[in-house]
């Protein structure tokens, strides 16, 4: 099941930094040398060359083919719904629909009518007969995405529908049979999500039969290299260049810490392509108070810092503008929950629509997805 490729030299298992410091620990990084190269495992849809996720692929390849409940556990980032696709595509069911639903990313108001779908006129709004997300994966996979984010009183119509494999829309009577293969992902730790009240006791059982847990990108060893040479190399196929990591580079890379996992890696190759010439340098702390500060007219806390801070607190320089310190807190907000608005909305105490009014002056190009809900959500509210 494992393919490999060619991929840079294997860096050292101590290479872990220390949180919190804006120098990286330097550890050695040697100049690309093919008789020294690792080799990347490609797995379905994931890759990995450490031994956490060679045994995550031997996991995988023991779940797939079953038709029991997973959940997926692991940090924002970390490839979780690439693991959900991975699992379907090595299933019986792989030739049929996949269905993610993002339970955080939802209006309350609307998540109902996604899972199970509405009837034509069941509510204001509802203009023909909409068919959720268990019709839409009938004899498929259904992922639910950060599942603890769903409210607790949808949680007790779940468990049913999974006990009972049956369902009715939003406004309809009639039941309807369905044979979904359930998937769910979460950041949290399970325990304690029930224990605060985010999950109910009997979903958690319901829905984790076989935990599976994707490690975070700091302890992958030498994967963050590799999967930078990787990402490069698909870019450079695309754009028909031929730019390599500069190895202040992958210095940087190997002691950075990512705390938006491989994700953020991504993103940032993708930000250091475009800047450099031939040969790609990537500056990890600049890039990430870049992307938060925007024009960087203020020295405001950059969201790595805070994910790095024990203490969950940004800083702030005196003279900042009052909307310029807002932003940064909200930003590191969202990071810190993961990017769920609806949680975000809470802890800082303001409304929903508060939360999408800022992003869209903010020109969160993440929200053009969500633009329908979000205005479906204010008018609710108004």
């Amino acid at each position: 099941m494992f393919v490999e490729t060619e991929g840079c030299a294997a860096l050292s298992k101590d290479s872990s930094p220390q949180a919190g410091t804006l120098e990286p620990r330097r550890m050695d990084v040697e100049p690309i040398d093919r008789a020294q190269k690792a080799l990347l495992e490609h797995f379905g849809q994931l890759c990995g060359a450490c031994p956490q996720m060679r045994e995550l692929f031997r996991v995988l390849d023991r779940l797939g083919p079953s038709d029991a409940p997973v959940m997926i556990l692991g940090e924002s980032g970390a490839g979780k719904e690439l693991v959900a696709r991975t699992l379907h595509e090595l299933s019986p069911r792989s030739q049929r629909p996949f269905v993610a639903i993002n339970c955080g990313a939802l209006p309350e108001n609307l998540i109902e009518s996604e899972l199970f779908g509405h009837e034509r006129g069941s509510f204001t709004g509802a203009a023909r007969t909409h068919r959720g997300c268990f019709e839409r994966a009938d004899s498929g996979t259904l992922l639910l995405d950060e599942v603890t984010e769903m409210p607790i009183e949808m949680q007790v119509r779940l468990l049913r529908v999974l006990e009972t494999g049956s369902f009715s829309r939003v406004g309809g009577d009639q039941e309807i049979a369905t044979d979904v293969r359930v998937l769910a992902t979460s950041n949290r730790n399970m325990q304690e999500a029930v224990a605060s009240g985010r999950l109910r006791e009997d979903l958690m059982y319901r829905l984790c039969v076989i935990p599976v847990v994707v490690p975070p990108l700091r302890a992958r060893g030498g994967d963050a290299v590799l999967l930078a040479e990787k990402f490069l190399a698909e870019l450079n196929a695309e754009f028909g260049e031929i730019k390599s990591l500069s190895l202040e580079a992958r210095h940087r890379i190997a002691n950075h810490s990512w705390p938006g996992n491989v994700r953020e890696l991504k993103n940032v190759i993708h930000r250091a392509f475009v800047l450099s010439d031939h040969e790609v340098h990537v500056d990890v702390e600049a890039v990430s108070m870049a992307s938060e500060e925007g024009a960087g007219e203020a020295a405001v806390g950059s969201p790595q810092d805070i994910a790095r801070d024990d203490r969950g607190s940004i800083r702030v320089a005196v003279g900042t503008s009052l909307g310029d310190a807002e932003r940064a807190l909200i930003t590191a907000t969202l990071r810190a929950v993961g990017g769920r608005k609806t949680e975000a909305a809470r802890l800082l105490g303001v409304s929903l629509k508060t939360i999408y009014n800022r992003l869209h002056a903010y020109g969160d190009t993440d929200l053009i997805a969500e633009r329908r809900h979000a205005r479906l959500e204010c008018a609710a509210q108004a």
